[in-house]
């Protein structure tokens, strides 16, 4: 008898059960590592001989440095160097090898460069020392001498100087030519609207600080632990400044204590802590402090202007919606603010403008949902203007002009089940008990509102490479580029490769945060799950072939003459569909073929001919309650509903987390989320958590969270989208809609504060 033979006769415990389905309710597994403590982030991994390094920011917005003097700083015992533009290593002129995967058009910033001083907070030198304390003492000694020159900040005083930018960034799309006469239809509709909005600008601040830890090897290697959404971007980033070969430089992300667009590039505490490591030749840490992470890019103020037109019975004649944010003197940082009101709502005139304006600030970056948070804001809230204008139900304005097809470019939607979340979300909230008049309700000495919102993003999809090992002992490791930035992606790759292979989840392990590991785009755009995961689902294609193929070897093998068609993975085991009895643990397989590990690799490109043929989102219906007390102005957000469409959902738990985490920060984006800027001096003034307001747990109430039925094999091979962003857009267009129902106060600009409410606007 043969050793296959045999391998089929032997006993498997329970064949065909124990394997995880996707769309299921599973906890995170990289659960326990986070909450006691062994999950390693940016600044905890160890190192011997380790210097700390404390980042000295620059205080003017514009000029050069004059001097610097360290003399009181290098007397600190402890105190290793003190670097700047005057004595750090050679690095890169050249503006590509600044250029991360994601950066814009134009001049990336490059630290210590030179002496030019281009925007307030600019780190101009860097003390290392022996020990953290002593470093950030020292760093509170250096001197810096400047020459200031004019700078402007403002964004409203400079709106005649706005340009068109250049769309060569990747994933803007810029906006469409203009559908009919959108102007004339206007101006002969019988309703009209037409309103301005602001939104003043926001900082990312993740629980994690920016920090990177350079590890520097016997040989030189460095093997670097990031903050960062990307390994590879960083590893690219740092190879091509400093001139390193891809082999000397390994980028490790394992954990991410959260970043949604905050580590799209690189921030300036990497290419320091890798110049002082080969300036010293020593390994080097660097953490930036809260008050540093305002200094590196914000979510753009915004000024837009919406016009809305519509027939009697509420059918939309005319779209305008223009806009116009900042962006550094150095790059065209673009957003797609407008596009999004040529793809909701059927109209045959369309007119979309969008442009920016220079100012002495460093460029701006993505935050979650990057230009919908703003630019649905201001379509949603005009929609609900409309609707009062029309005296009709703001819901049942939406459903008169429901879209059928894109409505500036005619494609159809690769899949689109708004109608549901609009049926369904309704249903949940109870909107058909909402009185049409604002100021109808009052309990003590609140006004209670309701309102609501449409929320659309793009459904994307990049490519990706993975690899797959099955090993003797029955564990199945799946490896990416990947990022985990806490939205689940350890837990939901596992489900995927477990489904796939018929495997228990607890033998299966993802690797992911490891630029050594196969390319994986940025953990961005809300695209992880239909890239990557469409890569570990074809990988266990492969795996599941080449494990059949090794077990037709033997002649007498009764899978001798199948077809992948023809057999099932589960429990562990691969059996005969038609006689389930016929199987063979995987873990046999491997051994049978004289192996430790069977590997497959594959790599997963988008079908782009077929994807362009449609226009390819995912859709939300958002309900929201408030209270609002006028006399104190104080606005509560009592009550959530937020349908979700995203194609078929991995994990419901993971999935619905995420969902829950961006109505919390449309939250914290309507009522509180604001950086203010002292135009005399440049700086942004309350850049600490204690002025610079977020929602916190008493700000949170009831959030209820229901996924609709939709499954999309245009957009990914597992008829999954994305829920990274969807959460949040719409958000606080229900909340702004929701106040102006319960005190019959229109206020356009965000955040809503207690002044505005008081004040009955802007």
């Amino acid at each position: 008898m043969t050793d296959l033979i045999q391998a089929l006769k032997t006993p498997v415990a329970e064949p065909g059960t124990g394997a995880v389905v996707t769309g299921t309710d599973v906890k995170r597994v990289d659960g326990r590592a986070k909450v006691t403590g062994a999950a390693r982030y940016a600044a905890e991994h160890p190192a011997e001989n380790l210097l700390y390094g404390v980042v000295v920011s620059g205080t003017i917005t514009r000029g050069r440095i004059l001097d610097i003097d360290t003399f009181d700083a290098m007397q600190i015992e402890g105190v290793v160097e003190v670097m700047s533009h005057l004595n750090r290593p050679k690095m890169r002129s050249v503006d590509l090898a600044y250029k991360d995967m994601t950066a814009p058009p134009g001049s990336p910033f490059r630290p210590f460069y030179n002496e030019h001083i281009i925007y307030n907070g600019q780190p101009v030198a860097l003390v290392l020392a022996e020990s953290f304390e002593a470093a950030r003492r020292a760093a509170a000694l250096v001197r810096v001498r400047y020459e200031e020159a004019e700078y402007d900040t403002r964004l409203t005083a400079n709106l005649e100087r706005a340009h068109k930018p250049i769309p060569l960034r990747a994933g803007f799309e810029p906006p469409p030519p203009e559908k009919g006469n959108a102007e004339k239809a206007f101006q002969a509709a019988p309703v009209k609207i037409e309103a301005e909005f602001h939104h003043g600008v926001e900082h990312h601040n993740p629980l994690e600080l920016f920090a990177s830890t350079v590890i520097r090897g016997e040989d030189g290697h460095l093997t670097i632990y990031d903050k960062t959404q990307s390994s590879q971007n960083s590893r690219w980033y740092v190879s091509h400044v400093f001139g390193l070969s891809k082999d000397k430089v390994t980028v490790r992300n394992p954990y991410v204590g959260g970043a949604f667009g905050s580590g799209l590039r690189p921030q300036y505490q990497l290419p320091l802590a890798v110049m002082a490591s080969l300036h010293l030749k020593r390994s080097v840490r660097v953490t930036l402090t809260r008050q540093q992470m305002f200094s590196f890019g914000h979510r753009p103020e915004t000024v837009q202007w919406v016009k809305l037109a519509a027939e009697r019975d509420g059918t939309l004649t005319s779209i305008q919606h223009e806009a116009i944010g900042e962006t550094s003197r150095l790059e065209d940082y673009v957003e797609v603010v407008v596009n999004w009101s040529g793809l909701l709502y059927a109209c045959d005139n369309i007119k979309l403008g969008y442009k920016l304006v220079k100012l002495d600030q460093y460029t701006p970056m993505d935050m979650r949902a990057p230009g919908a948070a703003h630019g649905m804001h201001a379509l949603e809230v005009a929609m609900d203007e409309l609707s009062y204008a029309l005296k009709m139900d703001p819901l049942s304005l939406r459903l008169k002009n429901y879209a059928e097809r894109s409505p500036v470019d005619d494609k159809p939607y690769s899949s689109k089940e708004l109608r549901a979340c609009y049926q369904q979300g309704a249903e949940k909230f109870g909107w058909s008990q909402r009185p049409l008049a604002p100021r109808s309700r009052k309990e003590g000495e609140e006004w209670v509102g309701w309102g609501m919102a449409t929320g659309a993003w793009d459904a994307l999809q990049m490519f990706a490479r993975a690899s797959a090992v099955m090993h003797a002992d029955g564990r199945l490791v799946v490896s990416s580029a990947a990022t985990d930035i806490g939205t689940g992606t350890y837990t939901v790759m596992a489900m995927i490769a477990a489904e796939a292979m018929g495997l228990p989840l607890e033998r299966v392990t993802f690797q992911l945060g490891d630029s050594t590991l196969p390319a994986a785009p940025v953990e961005g755009g809300s695209s992880h799950v239909t890239t990557v995961g469409s890569a570990v689902a074809g990988v266990c294609d492969k795996l599941r072939l080449t494990l059949l193929r090794h077990a037709q070897s033997d002649p007498d093998s009764p899978f001798r003459n199948k077809r992948l068609k023809d057999v099932e993975f589960a429990g562990g085991v691969m059996r005969l569909k038609k006689d389930p009895a016929t199987f063979i643990a995987l873990s046999a397989i491997v051994r049978h073929a004289g192996r430790e590990r069977i590997e497959e690799k594959y790599l997963m490109l988008p079908q782009m001919l077929k994807q362009r043929k449609f226009r390819r989102m995912v859709h939300s219906a958002v309900f929201v309650e408030v209270r609002v007390d006028e006399e104190l102005g104080i606005v509560r957000v009592t009550r959530v509903v937020s349908a979700i469409a995203a194609g078929r959902i991995m994990n419901t738990k993971t999935a619905g987390s995420q969902i829950v985490g961006g109505v919390v920060w449309g939250i914290s984006q309507a009522l509180h989320e604001e950086s203010h800027t002292d135009h005399r001096f440049g700086r942004f003034m309350n850049h600490n958590l204690s002025e610079y307001h977020v929602a916190v747990n008493a700000d949170i109430h009831d959030i209820d969270v229901l996924f609709v039925e939709e499954d999309d094999r245009i957009v990914s091979r597992l008829g999954a989208k994305g829920v990274g962003e969807i959460g949040l857009v719409g958000v606080a267009a229900a909340v702004s809609n929701a106040i102006y129902h319960a005190t019959g106060k229109r206020i356009r600009s965000t955040p809503i504060t207690p002044d505005k409410v008081l004040a009955g606007g802007p």
